[in-house]
């Protein structure tokens, strides 16, 4: 069996979800197969970020020298959260919704650029295997559980400020 390995399951989840990207943004406009992957993206999106803060970030944020790269993630997610719920309410596939999904676009690829270039490193180097594989155990156990909470409760549903 293979060792669990936290980053790689964030990073598979983060290549996805750029390939998501690049299918919504190449088709324009409303159909009926463009709504479908919006909503698989965001049902994806959501349940990563729960079970990423869940496992690593909540591990970071007991950590003084790991703290200030989690609340930093953490506070991106909600952003994206909120991007996304103001795209639920927005006409789907309209000039504005255009605009706010590539303001959003860009946000979420800027964010996961950073937590791989930058967290990911930083969380590496101050972990240690068992503590990652824990993580990495942890991380797999809630993302399924949390792609059924995301079913029920869109962006901007949570009580996350």
């Amino acid at each position: 069996m293979a060792q669990a390995d936290i980053y790689a399951d964030l990073k598979r989840d983060h290549d996805k979800q750029r390939d998501m990207l690049e299918r919504l943004d190449a088709r324009k406009g409303d159909s009926a197969e463009r709504r479908e992957l919006f909503e698989a993206f965001r049902l994806e999106v959501q349940s990563h970020a729960a079970a990423e803060e869940e496992s690593l970030y909540a591990t970071m944020l007991g950590r003084p020298d790991l703290r200030d790269d989690a609340r930093h993630s953490v506070a991106e997610h909600k952003e994206v959260d909120d991007l996304i719920g103001e795209l639920l309410d927005m006409e789907f596939g309209s000039d504005a919704w255009e605009q706010k999904f590539a303001h959003m676009r860009h946000r979420y690829e800027h964010h996961i650029d950073e937590e791989e270039e930058e967290m990911f490193p930083a969380a590496e180097e101050k972990l240690d295997d068992a503590t990652e594989e824990r993580l990495a155990d942890t991380y797999e156990e809630r993302k399924p559980a949390e792609l059924e909470l995301a079913r029920d409760n869109p962006p901007g549903g949570d009580e996350r400020e």
